[in-house]
Parts: structure tokens; C-alpha cells; sequence
């Protein structure tokens, strides 16, 4: 089931990114860090309520964040669709223990649901430039490679910024 995340939920989020970046790191992803994603982003993320939890059997497995709001780090990105009416998908986290099971497609289909259901343009987002898997899931989907923008706390390399239009 996947449902809007309340503040109870951000201890249980916690716990998946931090087992996520420590996943990312056995395999030389240095994407997530003690800067991000932390308890401030997802308090955030609630009070917009804009953040969504997976839930499997009572248990909180994943998350995603979708926004109506642009980070200003993407401004200098040339976007295949004017900056109006668009969804930007940011946090996206699937608990180690339970990768590899469809899950993170399932979040993303309810995003691109979300996004057609409230007729925005396009969805937008960002991954990581060393995290090859990510890549190759967005690409799989339909999501154009556009960008690179550069979060100076998480990482020297950059981020690849990507666009689906609907």
C-alpha cells in the first residue's frame, strides 16, 4: 500500500536511507551521506505533504517525495518543457532487504499516475552521475538525460538531471 507518510513514519525512513547509503557505499556510491537525505528533508517533505510510503505487511519498505516545487539547482537546466505544472521526484529509497522486488517501479508508477491524474507536463528528477543502476532504471522508463547539477555536500561528481513528458 503506498499512502501519504506522516510525522511517525520519518524514524522508519531514517532507518531505510541510512541502510540504503551504507548499501550505496559497499558498492562505491558515495550519493547519500550524514548531510542528506536527514530528518529535516523528510519533517519537510511531510509538512508539504508530499511524501509517500511503501508499505509492505505493516511495514514501511520505501518512500518517494513528489513535489510541485523546483529546486533551485535545477534552474540552469535547458528542460524539454517550459518550468509550469510539473512533478520533480526526489528521495527515492527502497530498503536493501527488499531491492530487486519491483518495488521501486511500484512507487514510480504511482508518481507518473500522480503526475497524469493532476495533468502535469512532465515528471523531473535527478540521480546520481556514479550510480549506473538508477540510470538505467529512469532510462528504461522513458526519462531523457538533460544535465548535470552538483549538490557540494553530497558529492565532487555530478548529478544527472532527467525529464519524462507526458
Amino acid at each position: 500500500m503506498i499512502r501519504k507518510a506522516t510525522a511517525t513514519d520519518i524514524d522508519a525512513i531514517l532507518d531505510i536511507t541510512k541502510a540504503c547509503a551504507k548499501h550505496m557505499i559497499t558498492h562505491n556510491i558515495f550519493q547519500w551521506n550524514d548531510h542528506y537525505p536527514n530528518r529535516e528533508a523528510f519533517e519537510n517533505d511531510v509538512d508539504r505533504q508530499e511524501l509517500y510510503v511503501l508499505e509492505i505487511k505493516n511495514s514501511i519498505v520505501g518512500c518517494i517525495v513528489i513535489s510541485i516545487n523546483m529546486d533551485k539547482e535545477y534552474k540552469p537546466i535547458k528542460w524539454l518543457t517550459s518550468n509550469t505544472s510539473h512533478s520533480y521526484i526526489h528521495r527515492l529509497a527502497i530498503h536493501p532487504e527488499h531491492q530487486g522486488k519491483g518495488f521501486a517501479q511500484k512507487l514510480m508508477d504511482y508518481a507518473e499516475q500522480h503526475t497524469r491524474k493532476n495533468k502535469y507536463a512532465s515528471i523531473r528528477l535527478d540521480t546520481f552521475s556514479q550510480n549506473q543502476r538508477n540510470q538505467k532504471f529512469y532510462e528504461l522508463r522513458g526519462y531523457q538525460k538533460l544535465g548535470n547539477i552538483y549538490f557540494q555536500k553530497q558529492s565532487k561528481h555530478p548529478f544527472y538531471c532527467y525529464e519524462l513528458v507526458f
